[in-house]
């Protein structure tokens, strides 16, 4: 059955994925079941879209709930959940405002154009020439925008001509930053931490010195935060290891509980604000389904639970982690709270083969940039389940 869900995917969709083998029908927790009923310990969360596991209770009777009532009114009404959900969120993120979307990558195109309108109406930036400084080995998304500042070649060739208004400089580097930022910069779009490129965490002060940096030159601070966002790293948000409080937040991802699409920018009245009625918009953006299940979302981050959760396991797993490096059968381990990249040492393979053999051994995980695996296992995974997936992974990487 496997082989020909596969074929017939393949015959039928564009090949946009290279996904492993496997065709999951159910799941539960953080174990997902294939078509062949055989089981496998998510270490993926959907990128971190399933923080809270996969079939959550609270969030799908909150959906079952808002399912029998109504799913859709589009913007032109408002609708009994909406304001919660605003109110809600911006207090979670401590801010004031909230402007819905849907995916992430919307989120982030959003999050260009506050900026950029920002910068013409309050900062007095000259029309056309507005400029937003972004890191190197980004992922925000794939839309034209998007990938215009990207430097993955894949995401980039044979889709120009490209989006200006970008500059790139080194994930990282202060001194880079700083050089980059002119009167006409609005602002320095950024991932706490990279998660595409490997779970790239930045050197300790960085995020501090990009607050201190974008306050100092009158320029905005956007933290996407869909993927190291909403408990992933053992915080709310990443930016909060620094203590440091961005001027706008990208969420995504985990905020619609792997149910359904739920993305948002949070930002001060005095960013939010400069938009005006058919300005922005999006028909499903903010939508009563999503906003039911977001708040459910935000009542399970208020308890602080599940950043305790990630915190003590996280660092567990990355313990663990080191001591796998220090055999030689990794070459780095990189990772903040349940989020970790690692390098496999060339001799057990590319991350593909390493992906393609823990799947044997019922793990699910991805690769990216060629030798890397990302682990990220849903936030309610336990310690006996989670040390399970790295014996498999330590069986995998035996020396041969």
């Amino acid at each position: 059955m496997t082989e020909a869900l596969i074929a017939a995917a393949q015959a039928h969709s564009a090949h946009t994925y290279h996904p492993l083998p496997v065709v999951v029908a159910t799941a539960d927790g953080a174990w997902m079941t294939d078509v062949e009923g055989r089981r496998y310990l998510d270490l993926l969360a959907g990128y971190s879209a399933l923080n809270f596991g996969h079939g959550n209770r609270r969030l799908i009777e909150a959906a079952k709930a808002q399912l029998e009532r109504v799913t859709l009114t589009s913007r032109a009404f408002h609708h009994d959940r909406f304001a919660a959900f605003c109110s809600e969120l911006a207090e979670l993120c401590g801010m004031e405002m909230v402007l819905p979307m849907n995916t992430g990558a919307e989120a982030v195109e959003t999050a260009v154009k506050t900026a950029r309108k920002w910068g013409y109406r309050v900062k007095g930036v000259p029309p056309e020439m507005a400029k937003i400084v972004v890191a190197g080995g980004n992922f925000h998304g794939r839309t034209t925008t998007v990938i215009s500042f990207s430097t993955d070649p894949q995401a980039r060739a044979d889709y120009g001509p490209y989006t200006p208004g970008f500059e790139i400089v080194p994930f990282g580097d202060l001194t880079a930053l700083r050089a980059a930022v002119t009167e006409n910069t609005v602002a320095v779009l950024l991932e706490p931490i990279q998660g595409e490129a490997g779970v790239l965490v930045p050197p300790a002060g960085y995020l501090a010195g990009v607050r201190e940096l974008t306050r100092e030159r009158n320029v905005l601070f956007v933290a996407d935060e869909i993927q190291s966002g909403l408990g992933r790293t053992g915080r709310t948000f990443a930016c909060e290891h620094e203590g440091v409080v961005p001027d706008v937040y990208v969420l995504g991802k985990a905020l619609g509980g792997g149910v359904v699409p739920v993305s948002a920018v949070v930002a001060g009245a005095e960013v939010l604000g400069v938009f005006r009625p058919g300005q922005h918009g999006s028909t499903f953006g903010g939508n009563p389904l999503a906003c039911a299940v977001a708040l459910e979302v935000i009542a399970m981050l208020r308890s602080g639970e599940y950043q305790a959760r990630a915190a003590e396991l996280g660092e567990h797993l990355l313990r663990e982690l080191r001591i796998l490096a220090g055999t030689g059968r990794l070459t780095a381990v990189r990772g903040r709270g349940l989020w970790a990249g690692i390098d496999i040492a060339p001799a057990y393979g590319t991350g593909r083969d390493v992906s393609e053999s823990l799947m044997e051994r019922g793990v699910l995980v991805k690769d990216t940039q060629g030798a890397t695996l990302r682990i990220a296992p849903p936030l309610v995974v336990s310690k006996e389940d989670l040390d399970w997936g790295l014996a498999q992974l330590r069986a995998v990487l035996e020396p041969a």
